[in-house]
């Protein structure tokens, strides 16, 4: 049973939202060039090679799970946040349409709770971070029990970062000692939270009485067809598979191959660093991937794929990056491998008509994953569409890499983020890419404009006056 809140917790929630409301006063009157300036402030401290190599080391180390050495490369990912930033309006008039009369003002959301999985700990701040200054919001961080180390060690850079550009440390501030029921009290006493993370974490931010913004689960599936381009999407997959060690929601967790091109890809896979699982060893690491109630288990999460086979019984050679397992015709609860993985393990599938595929895609989002990402490697249009239009996800990345494409990239023109809404099918109240417009409020002025009223015979078309 979960404990009471007690008094010394609620009390340190009320002195933070207070600090929190005084901090908003003092930059509400900010120009957009102040508070562009400030962004360019937390960007800087946070996403310079030494500061944010530190942090991202001590995430792994904290949480001892990820790629120490690879996770130091999503510093890019505040780059692309800040570029977004910095390229749109936040203070005062932002739009104005003079053809329909309607003038849009920027207002700030208000204090926000920030909830930090651990999985992310020195990233998902200062991406937060610079879209709550742009927006004139102040933040309180909880960071994830077993990371706080680095969360509350990257606040407190950004806290730095604000004095320096003239604003005050408390529009971000940490929860040093968290815990389940400081964070509900958090986000019942905040104007909005930013839940990203897992999916008790979303659920408990939909219960506080304030709005939420969460995210859903993944179970990326790439389908790759006979017109697509072999070393590269092999190539990409292996990128998305191993980015820190396949803890990130988009890391591709199923590839749906046509069976002309199977085992040219099978082996371009192999060239890339994955080691296909005999029957017996993809029984073995079922075993030890998932415990009897079917949760995932601790040791074998975001870690190299050696450590996955030894926690199974069996060794790989120390050069292989990934492990692949045959799927084809196991779909469903009961078969653990067609939901997310969460590791550097994927399942390979396979078809013959592309109708097919999209039947395979159905079928995998049943399992788990829907609302979140899909994408496909293939240079036939009509299979891009159809795909794009039974696929029960918000974003379908084309002939790219999806841990690294689908929360922007500097190749597409996905919005920059570390936070992706899953829409209805995730339980999530947007399927967007969490980006500035989700931390301000609008006020819309609307101006009398000229009468637009289409005729009765325009409108009803051939039902009109039967």
């Amino acid at each position: 049973m979960q404990r009471e809140i007690t008094s010394q917790e609620l009390n340190e929630v009320k002195q933070l939202v207070d600090k929190a409301r005084i901090a908003m006063r003092e930059v509400e009157d900010f120009s957009q060039a102040q508070i562009d300036r400030l962004c360019q402030s937390i960007g800087w401290a946070t996403s310079n090679e030494e500061n944010f190599t530190r942090l991202a080391k001590m995430g792994v180390d904290e949480s001892a799970i990820g790629d120490r050495n690879g996770r130091p490369n999503k510093r890019f990912k505040i780059h692309g946040v800040l570029r977004d930033a910095l390229r749109q309006k936040s203070v005062g008039l932002i739009e104005d349409d003079v053809e329909k009369g309607i003038m849009k003002y920027a207002k700030p959301a208000g204090v926000i709770a920030s909830l930090i999985p651990m999985t992310n700990p020195a990233l998902t701040p200062p991406v937060t971070g610079i879209y709550a200054a742009k927006a004139r919001d102040a933040v309180i961080f909880s960071p994830h029990p077993r990371t706080k180390g680095t969360t509350s060690a990257m606040v407190d850079i950004m806290r730095k970062a604000c004095e320096q550009a003239g604003a005050p440390a408390d529009l971000f501030q940490v929860v040093k000692n968290p815990s389940i029921p400081l964070t509900r009290e958090l986000m019942a006493s905040c104007d909005l939270t930013m839940a990203t993370g897992g999916k008790p974490m979303v659920k408990s931010a939909y219960s506080s009485g304030k709005p939420a913004y969460g995210v859903g689960a993944g179970n990326s599936t790439m389908v790759i067809d006979a017109t697509a381009d072999i070393d590269i999407a092999a190539r990409n997959s292996a990128i998305s598979k191993t980015s820190d060690f396949g803890s990130g929601c988009s890391a591709d967790g199923n590839l749906i191959i046509q069976q002309s091109i199977y085992d040219e890809l099978l082996s371009a896979l192999i060239e890339e660093g994955g080691y296909l699982c005999s029957r017996k060893e993809k029984a073995m690491v079922e075993k030890a991937m998932w415990d009897e109630n079917g949760r995932r288990t601790f040791p074998t999460i975001a870690c190299p794929p050696q450590q996955i086979a030894k926690v199974s019984g069996f060794t790989i050679p120390d050069d292989r990056k990934f492990l692949m397992v045959d799927n084809n015709g196991q779909i469903g609860s009961e078969y653990r491998f067609s939901g997310e993985k969460l590791t550097t393990l994927m399942a390979l599938y396979r078809f013959d008509r592309f109708g097919d595929a999209l039947d395979i895609v159905r079928a995998i989002y049943e399992v788990g994953g829907k609302g979140h990402s899909c994408g496909i490697y293939s240079h036939d249009d009509a299979h891009i569409d159809a795909l794009a239009k039974v696929a029960p996800v918000s974003r379908m990345m084309v002939r790219q890499p999806q841990s690294k494409a689908n929360a922007g990239s500097f190749t597409n023109g996905m919005p920059m983020t570390s936070s992706l809404g899953c829409g209805i099918w995730g339980g999530n109240i947007t399927n967007e890419n969490i980006s500035l417009k989700h931390y301000l409020n609008f006020t819309w002025v609307s101006r009398p404009i000229a009468e637009d009223r289409p005729s009765e015979a325009e409108l009803f078309g051939e039902f009109y006056g039967t």
